[in-house]
């Protein structure tokens, strides 16, 4: 016998009475015995043999209690939710407490947080601005200047001294009051001077030294050092000059276009960047937009969200972000003792942006289920086959092997791309070039044609990720 019943005093809380009568309480007494029979041993008896009225004179009633407890609830509490399904979403562990236990039968209170239950703010008739943004000539002529550099050697010159700029091949070792330090100390260490990656004084006093010269330079580390045993110390290094090594850029011309990129010429090549920087433009600018749409229905939306989804967000974008930490061959572990901080207090920091993210899913999930917006079969199939194409596949040879998760995100790019269309159909949209002044209003009529996760990309970028190699850098 069970009854659900929303708790009017705490806000997104669930409360269900679940009552067993005497039978359904005897059964599951009898199958905790069963279970556990094998544990206990009387003097007289074999281990597992003992009859279950003698354990229960001897270890009192409550000795299967437990075990009772835990089987009728993980059979009755998947069943409910399967019931009431349509009445609430839960989004956390629940509680249970006990009412009343006896002959009778077993009372309990389950507690659980669900989805909270809210009224969209406006969403129609509102005024969005949308920049747009242009390939310039000097866009181009930076792409290829990154291309240069990316294909850059260093090379030696041994006639003249360390300048600014140079690459500085050094020894160095460390030290305050006398005392060598943890990480003061490297061999032919390549330093690029005037990057200002090393502490306040350190590069400029690399500048007009010799190849092979060696001379000790003093140095004060910042008062808000990262590391506590060197804050605001002053500190001699020992500098041993092996080499000064000069960046060396390749000339663009046709040959090293080809070589380097595969393309025939250099204005081909011109032609395919632009061609790049104005779709990733595009991107830019739709993203922009449907940001500024989010989060303008966010701020005309009042959601009280359940502490127990934020924290689960928030655990969340702590693990994409020790993902990303991997790739760069840190651990989290390595990364907080740098930092001085616990996990917990790391993950406190994402607190409010995961708050952000829940209530840009939620107010998005009510958006789609109020405009009733939904993904036909034959647009899942056009999505579907954008996916094949670039796996060089067929729709057919996709379709054979498909993943299910392949399927999930093509029906919810779907979804999510003809809600960012609505919106902008019902909303008034004017457009502004980046850097110009407002353009005169229009409305928005460009289809979107590439997925947008609309609830993942808000996030704005984490702090850096970059640890030091040495203590005689600025910072971790």
């Amino acid at each position: 016998n069970v009854f659900v019943f929303k708790n009017e005093l705490m806000a997104n809380i669930v409360k269900i009475n679940i009552d067993f009568d005497g039978a359904e309480w005897k059964d599951a007494i009898k199958e905790a015995y069963e279970k556990t029979k094998g544990k206990y041993s009387l003097p007289g008896f074999r281990k597992g043999k003992v009859p279950m009225h003698l354990l229960v004179k001897s270890y009192g009633e409550g000795i299967f209690y437990d075990d009772a407890i835990n089987s009728l609830i993980n059979k009755a509490y998947p069943e409910i939710l399967e019931k009431e399904v349509e009445a609430f979403t839960v989004v956390g562990d629940p509680s249970f407490d006990i009412k009343d236990l006896g002959d009778n039968g077993l009372s309990l209170l389950c507690e659980v947080p669900v989805k909270p239950e809210f009224t969209l703010g406006e969403y129609k008739g509102i005024n969005f601005e949308k920049t747009v943004y242009n390939v310039k000539d000097q866009d181009i002529e930076d792409e290829l200047a990154r291309l240069r550099e990316r294909n850059s050697r260093l090379v030696e010159v041994t006639n003249r001294a360390v300048a600014n700029g140079d690459t500085a091949v050094i020894d160095f070792s460390g030290s305050v009051d006398g005392v060598k330090f943890d990480g003061g100390t490297a061999e032919k260490y390549e330093l690029a001077v005037g990057s200002g990656s090393f502490i306040p004084g350190f590069e400029e006093q690399i500048v007009g030294m010799n190849v092979g010269e060696e001379k000790d330079i003093n140095v004060k580390f910042p008062d808000e050092y990262q590391a506590e045993n060197l804050k605001g110390k002053d500190a001699v290094f020992a500098i041993k000059l092996h080499a000064i090594k000069v960046k060396e850029l390749p000339e663009i011309n046709d040959d090293f276009i080809k070589e380097a990129t595969g393309t025939e010429s250099v204005e081909l090549y011109k032609a395919q960047v632009k061609e790049r920087l104005e779709k990733q433009n595009a991107s830019r600018e739709r993203d922009e937009l449907e940001n500024q749409i989010v989060t303008k229905i966010c701020d005309n939306t009042t959601i009280e969200i359940p502490e127990v989804m934020i924290d689960t967000e928030s655990d969340r974008m702590v693990k994409d972000f020790e993902y990303r930490l991997m790739y760069q061959g840190m651990k989290l572990d390595d990364y907080l003792k740098y930092l001085g901080k616990t996990k917990e207090e790391f993950k406190k920091e994402f607190a409010v942006e995961a708050e952000k993210r829940v209530k840009s899913q939620l107010v998005i999930s009510k958006l789609i289920k109020e405009e009733n917006i939904h993904a036909e079969e034959s647009e899942i199939d056009a999505k579907l086959e954008e996916m094949a194409k670039a796996q060089g596949k067929t729709l057919e040879e996709l379709k054979k092997n498909l993943d299910p998760r392949q399927l999930e995100y093509a029906t919810g790019d779907v979804v999510i791309t003809k809600l960012f269309d609505f919106l902008q159909s019902v909303n008034t949209v004017t457009e502004k070039k980046a850097g110009a002044k407002k353009a005169p209003a229009k409305k928005a009529t460009a289809k979107k044609t590439e997925s947008a996760e609309a609830t993942e990309k808000k996030a704005p970028a984490k702090k850096s990720t970059t640890t030091k190699k040495t203590t005689a850098k600025k910072e971790a």
